[in-house]
């Protein structure tokens, strides 16, 4: 089963912000950043429900957490039906959490 990942217009904005933040300090980081979270993303085309559960009694809201260097980013989805998953939020693993 394939599913068609979407992202919310928060979640583009995340990304925007990421990326802006890391290019004013290292633009072939951010790239890479880029690069890094967009492969792992994919991830979700095949697999949505291999990632963590983002609360305990929910099973379709869950987050990947996406290696980059020594730290990383955290992606908030959603299972929405057997078709669709939506990316909600991206964070960078320091920045305050998104729940």
């Amino acid at each position: 089963m394939t599913y068609k990942v979407r992202y919310t217009e928060a979640a583009r904005e995340d990304l925007k912000r990421l990326f802006a933040f890391l290019a004013e300090r290292d633009l072939r980081a951010a790239q890479n950043a880029r690069k890094a979270i967009a492969e792992s993303l994919k991830l979700l085309q095949q697999f949505p429900f291999t990632c963590r559960k983002a609360l305990p009694d929910n099973t379709f809201l869950r987050e990947m957490v996406i290696s980059f260097g020594t730290r990383g980013y955290v992606a908030l989805f959603e299972i929405e039906d057997d078709k669709t998953v939506t990316v909600l939020a991206v964070r960078h693993q320091r920045e305050d959490d998104y729940l």
